[in-house]
């Protein structure tokens, strides 16, 4: 109540009480809500802020200290690398519901019919430096439209990255992988009961273009982590040697005191 007031009104004989916020000298009633002004940096100002920073970053770099220089880097390459990680975390794309669908049990002598006619086809799928998007998918479907297997070759490929593009695309083609070669081909079978679906490129997969963008930032993310290994490594090193050579100094102090 220290903040209100209270107004006394008489119109017409009535008296009537008024509880409000606090009336000012003039009469008027102030109002509650204070409008914060956003405080103007002018352009001058931010020059001179860039400036600060961009010669404190050069005067790190020249530093005589090898410690000095190592350190900078290695921080400058760790907000890279926590910038590249929440960045790609925007291209995480939520995967659907799994749906229910009965797979076809398929014997041996028919597994290898179809892996030698899969081996004998020249029709193919690449999949590149993207990965699995949606318009592998696509492919696959279309090629299913005429053939009943087809091959999928992944290049490049790193060391067991073929095994899970095989059940990424199994999942999102409904298709049977028959085998994986060592030269990172993938044979699939579109199945006995094949429906070719309305939607073939499925809704939970990148577009291209995504997909490229999201290859170049895991690109860099694994050379920014190479090279923080690296630095880090130097940095050790840096350690041992000023400890092997405040040691070897010590011995020789030691020496010249005992020949005294």
């Amino acid at each position: 109540m220290s903040n209100a007031s209270i107004e006394l009104k008489t119109d017409e004989d009535v008296v009537r009480f008024n509880i409000g916020n606090q009336i000012a000298k003039g009469g008027s009633q102030k109002k509650g809500k204070k409008i914060s002004k956003r405080v103007k940096i002018s352009r001058k100002a931010k020059l001179n802020e860039l400036r600060f920073f961009r010669l404190k970053a050069k005067k790190k770099m020249n530093s005589p200290n090898p410690e000095v220089r190592i350190r900078y880097k290695l921080e400058k390459a760790k907000r890279k690398e926590e910038w590249l990680i929440e960045t790609l975390r925007k291209y995480d794309v939520p995967k659907a519901p799994k749906e229910t669908y009965d797979p076809e049990i398929l014997t041996e002598e028919e597994r290898f019919y179809l892996k030698r006619t899969g081996e004998k086809k020249k029709n193919y799928v690449p999949v590149g430096r993207r990965g699995v998007f949606g318009g592998v998918v696509l492919n696959m479907h279309l090629h299913w439209k005429k053939h009943e297997t087809v091959k999928v070759i992944c290049k490049p490929c790193k060391p067991g990255q073929v095994h899970q593009y095989a059940e990424e695309l199994a999942r999102l083609s409904k298709g049977i992988v028959i085998d994986i070669k060592p030269n990172n081909t993938i044979i699939f079978y579109r199945g006995k009961n094949y429906v070719r679906p309305d939607v073939m490129s499925p809704p939970d997969t990148l577009s291209k273009a995504k997909a490229l963008e999201k290859y170049k930032y895991e690109q860099s993310l694994e050379h920014t982590s190479q090279f923080i290994e690296k630095l880090e490594n130097e940095l050790e090193e840096y350690h041992k040697h000023l400890a092997r050579y405040k040691k070897e100094k010590e011995n020789a102090q030691k020496e010249v005191d005992f020949n005294i």
